[in-house]
C-alpha cells in the first residue's frame, strides 16, 4: 500500500497561539492530530505530549517487538489495533502525570485522533471531538463519533441546525486525554482501497467548515486530473476555508491518500 500524506497546522484568525499539534510517522504509516486545552499554553504542552508519545511508542515497539507494553492487550482487538490503543493510553498517562506534577499545568488535556495503516487494514483511534473522515468514490463519511456534550444530547433529542448552533455547551468535551489517569479509546477497523482520501483534523476545521463543504472541496480536487497529485494544495484549501469562515480556533488538517 502506497500512501501520500501531508499535514498542516494553522493558528487561525482569532487565537494568539496554536495549541494544536500533529505528527506524520510515514515509516510506521501512522498519522496523529491532537487539539490541546488548558490555559497558560498548557494545551500546547498536552497536545505535544500526545503526538510525540504515540509516535515514540510506535517507533520503540517497531524496533523491538518483544518490548513490554505499558498496558495489556485488550481481548477482541488485533495486535496493531491494540498497539494504537496502547500508544494513546500511554499519552494520556504522561499528560495526567505531567499536570499533577506542575500546578501551572493542572487541568490541561487534549483530544486526539490517529490513523494507522497496516497490511491487514487501517485503524482509527480517538478521544474527544477531533475527527476522522474518509472520501471514497464520491462518498464522504465521518469515521469517528464526537465525545462531546452536544453529541450525547443529540442521541436522545432531535435538534434543528439552528438549535445545534445555539446549543449553550456545544464545545464541552466529555472525554479527552489528561482528564483522568486512565482513558477509554474508541477504535475502529477500516478496509482501505486505492483512491481513498482520509482526513483527520481538529475541530478548528470541522467546526468551521460543514461536512458538505469538506466533501465538495475534496471531490473537486479528486476529480481534477491536474490537481489530484498535489495533496498539499488540498490541505491548504481546507485550511483557507476554515479561516475564511471565521477561523475562531486553531486549524489542523492531515490528509492521507491511498495511491492506485
Amino acid at each position: 500500500m502506497k500512501l501520500v500524506a501531508v499535514g498542516v497546522s494553522n493558528v487561525g484568525m482569532k487565537r494568539a497561539h496554536n495549541e494544536d499539534n500533529h505528527i506524520l510517522v510515514p515509516e510506521e504509516n501512522l498519522f496523529v492530530v491532537a487539539d490541546g486545552m488548558g490555559g497558560h499554553a498548557s494545551g500546547e504542552v498536552a497536545s505535544e505530549i500526545a503526538v510525540t508519545s504515540v509516535a515514540e511508542f510506535f517507533r520503540r515497539t517497531s524496533a523491538d517487538e518483544e518490548q513490554t507494553w505499558p498496558y495489556k492487550e485488550e481481548k477482541g482487538l488485533r495486535y496493531e489495533e491494540n498497539r494504537l490503543v496502547a500508544g494513546i493510553k500511554l499519552a494520556n498517562r504522561r499528560i495526567f502525570e505531567t499536570a499533577q506534577a506542575d500546578v501551572r499545568k493542572r487541568g490541561m488535556g487534549t483530544t486526539v485522533v490517529g490513523i494507522l495503516f497496516t497490511n491487514n487494514g487501517a485503524y482509527v483511534g480517538h478521544c474527544g471531538d477531533s475527527r476522522g473522515y474518509r472520501y471514497r468514490a464520491g462518498r464522504f463519511e465521518q469515521l469517528t463519533e464526537d465525545h462531546s456534550l452536544l453529541n450525547d444530547y443529540l442521541k436522545n433529542h432531535k435538534l434543528t441546525p439552528e438549535e445545534v448552533e445555539a446549543f449553550p455547551h456545544k464545545n464541552v468535551i466529555v472525554r479527552a486525554l489528561g482528564m483522568k489517569d486512565s482513558v477509554q479509546v474508541d477504535v475502529s477497523r477500516l478496509e482501505p482501497l486505492p483512491g481513498d482520501v482520509y482526513l483527520i483534523c481538529s475541530d478548528g476545521l470541522s467546526g468551521m467548515v460543514r461536512d458538505d463543504e469538506l466533501h465538495a472541496t475534496i471531490h473537486a480536487w479528486q476529480s481534477d486530473p491536474a490537481r489530484t497529485d498535489d495533496i498539499d494544495s488540498l490541505c491548504k484549501t481546507l485550511i483557507d476555508s476554515a479561516n475564511r469562515n471565521g477561523g475562531i480556533d486553531n486549524v489542523t488538517c492531515v490528509l492521507v491518500k491511498v495511491q492506485d
